[in-house]
Parts: C-alpha cells; sequence; structure tokens
C-alpha cells in the first residue's frame, strides 16, 4: 500500500499564483507587457532565438553572453511635452526588461549574430561541428 506524497512545488506555484493575483489588474498587466515572449528553435546547424520586442530600436537592446549565459535587455525611457495656451502637460515612459538564457556548450559564441526586423529581434546562434558517435560496424578484411 502506498502512502500519498505531497509536492513542495505545486504548492509554491499556487501561493506565487495567489500572490500576483491580489495585484491590482492594471499592475498585473504592466508587469505582463514589460517580459516580451521568446521562441528558440533548435535547428540542425544553429540555434535561432526570437524575441517579440515591437516600437523598439536596435540601440535600444543590450545583448550580452557571460560564461555560457546569453542575457538580452532593454531600457527605454520616453518623456512627451505638450504645451498650449491654458495647461502645460508632461508624460513619462519607462519600460524595461531582461532575459537570460544558459546556453549549451556545443556552440561558437564568436559567430552569434543579431539582426532587429519588424519588431523581432532575432539570434542566430550557430552549433559546433560535432563529430559523429554513431554506432558502426566494421567489416573484417
Amino acid at each position: 500500500m502506498s502512502t500519498p506524497t505531497r509536492s513542495v512545488f505545486p504548492d509554491f506555484f499556487s501561493d506565487l499564483d495567489q500572490f500576483f493575483g491580489m495585484m491590482p489588474v492594471p499592475m498585473r498587466r504592466q508587469m505582463e507587457m514589460n517580459v516580451p515572449s521568446v521562441n528558440i528553435r533548435d535547428r540542425k546547424k544553429d540555434y535561432l532565438i526570437e524575441v517579440a520586442a515591437p516600437g523598439m530600436k536596435k540601440e535600444d537592446f543590450n545583448i550580452d553572453l557571460d560564461r555560457g549565459m546569453l542575457t538580452i535587455s532593454s531600457q527605454k525611457e520616453d518623456e512627451k511635452t505638450e504645451d498650449k495656451e491654458n495647461y502645460h502637460k508632461r508624460e513619462y515612459n519607462y519600460s524595461s526588461f531582461s532575459r537570460s538564457f544558459t546556453l549549451p556548450e556545443n556552440l561558437k559564441p564568436e559567430e552569434i549574430k543579431a539582426h532587429y526586423e519588424n519588431g523581432i529581434l532575432s539570434l542566430t546562434v550557430p552549433k559546433k561541428e560535432t563529430a559523429d558517435n554513431s554506432k558502426q560496424r566494421i567489416k573484417i578484411d
């Protein structure tokens, strides 16, 4: 007869969900909007990392690789001032994000390329050539 056990993780995650669920809706939406969606594709010769970040310029991004950790970050500040006859209006907007990924060791870090177009930041991370370690039968002459 087995004894039921409880996993620590579901309780931990439900506590987090409950905490974020108590936040006011506008604050939750703001937090969700600050973290861009990322797609990572494992292709034959490389990895393709795509970050959805519309409305930005390529100068807004920082991409760093430090000991196998790839970090993509951005900080953007805008200030709009409008002066009319009867009023003065000034709006500030600040947004930032940071995403980090641990890269596998079979890469060529010196050949990583980044490109930003139509709201998508694309990084191509080439893989190193690997020896063919598949099983082979050796014929005896």
